[in-house]
């Protein structure tokens, strides 16, 4: 009896130390999640969106990390195939639960951010900060104000994109676009923009991700008489598949596209008579596009790249509201809109030291981030600036300010 309950001390107090180590690990760090479409349509976006994102953790762990203790952030990063809503669902379910993260930055695409905000994020109270989720349907959700998003609705979006068509001098379009919550609500809002400001859409189809030949549509599309051909859709899926053909078949030679189609498989269109017109979330004007742009070549990051200033500003301002919570989950949303809202001293990209002193003297801090203000509305939306983009000699080139 003495025997068997002084090995079973024994082994109790091995244990114990055993354990030790991974549990100081686990006090001394803080995870979040990134969840995005690192294969699918999106897959060669991707890249510079996650390393943004990394700069943002860097920056935040050699600059004294979070809270008092200096707790190390590490980023969880989740893959969804950007239109697999099961897929999303799971890679949420696994970071909420299972490692436990204190926010996500994600999901990038639409459809995933809602699936994954509805099946893990919103039950168990986790902050999701997207930056790049662009559809309308975003803002409807039912989600206690725990979903918000860096890059700003396509209802806006579409407006711009019919001004700086019709400040091309294209009179009539065409319009195809992915049949999910992205292509529709981006294409709804762009032809009543279209329609509103003068011009004539000839013809609008949603078409099927995923299919190898898109000719039939647009011989379709061809056939309406378009001055240029919409496309509102996934630059690795099927908008770069339908361009490819248009080009092919020369039904088209002026390609008009939006956020999604903004990535290295166009480059290929060039030359002649065919023009590139597209827009994306942009950063030109934003107070903190510099010292992000100067951070982000010192990374060997293209800070001009699709969706790269929205991501770091997902996660710089999720931080940031982690350092007021204490790397906790409670209390983040008001935290976030707290860092991010005026009045209160401007913090810019890179700014970590100094923010954690304010935040640490109980200063009110407004971030000012490298794609513009971050003034989150009541549905956790931000106004935004866009660029207009096209490609020249091979690159994707930012014309400037889409007004």
């Amino acid at each position: 009896m003495t025997t068997g309950g002084t090995l079973r001390s024994l082994l109790l107090a091995t244990a114990a130390l055993a354990l030790a180590p991974s549990l100081a690990q686990a006090q001394d760090t803080v995870r979040i999640g990134m969840i995005g479409g690192i294969t699918g349509p999106i897959e060669s976006l991707m890249p510079p969106i996650t390393e943004a994102a990394r700069l943002a953790v860097g920056q935040v762990n050699v600059q004294g990390g979070l809270g008092p203790s200096g707790a190390k952030v590490e980023m969880v990063v989740g893959d969804d195939g950007c239109i697999d809503a099961a897929r999303a669902s799971a890679a949420a379910d696994r970071q909420v639960n299972s490692e436990k993260v204190a926010g996500i930055v994600g999901a990038m695409c639409s459809g995933a951010t809602i699936a994954a905000a509805n099946s893990a994020a919103i039950p168990a109270g986790v902050v999701m900060v997207s930056p790049a989720s662009t559809s309308p349907a975003v803002t409807d959700l039912k989600d206690n104000d725990l979903v918000f998003r860096t890059a700003p609705s396509d209802a806006y979006q579409g407006e711009v994109l019919a001004r700086v068509v019709r400040r091309n001098n294209i009179d009539s379009v065409a319009v195809t676009y992915v049949n999910n919550d992205y292509g529709t609500g981006f294409a709804k809002a762009f032809e009543a923009a279209f329609t509103a400001a003068g011009g004539k859409v000839t013809l609008s189809q949603a078409h099927e991700d995923g299919k190898a030949d898109y000719r039939p549509e647009i011989g379709a599309l061809a056939s309406s008489g378009a001055d240029a051909l919409v496309v509102l859709a996934y630059v690795d899926g099927s908008g770069g598949r339908i361009i490819a053909q248009a080009r092919e078949t020369g039904d088209f030679s002026t390609f008009v596209g939006g956020d999604g189609m903004v990535g290295g498989n166009l480059t290929n269109v060039a030359g002649g008579d065919e023009r590139l017109i597209l827009t994306r979330p942009g950063g030109t004007a934003a107070g903190g596009a510099e010292r992000f742009a100067e951070a982000a070549k010192g990374a060997n990051l293209d800070p001009a790249a699709t969706y790269t200033a929205t991501s770091y500003d997902a996660t710089f301002a999720l931080l940031l509201a982690l350092e007021k919570t204490g790397g906790k989950r409670e209390g983040l949303s008001a935290a976030l809109r707290e860092v991010s809202s005026a009045p209160g001293e401007r913090i810019l990209p890179g700014e970590w030291e100094k923010a954690k002193k304010l935040i640490a003297a109980g200063t009110d801090i407004d971030y000012e981030g490298a794609s513009g203000s971050l003034e989150f509305d009541a549905n956790g939306d931000v106004p935004g600036s866009y660029d207009e983009v096209t490609i020249e000699d091979g690159q994707i080139k930012v014309v400037g300010p889409a007004t």
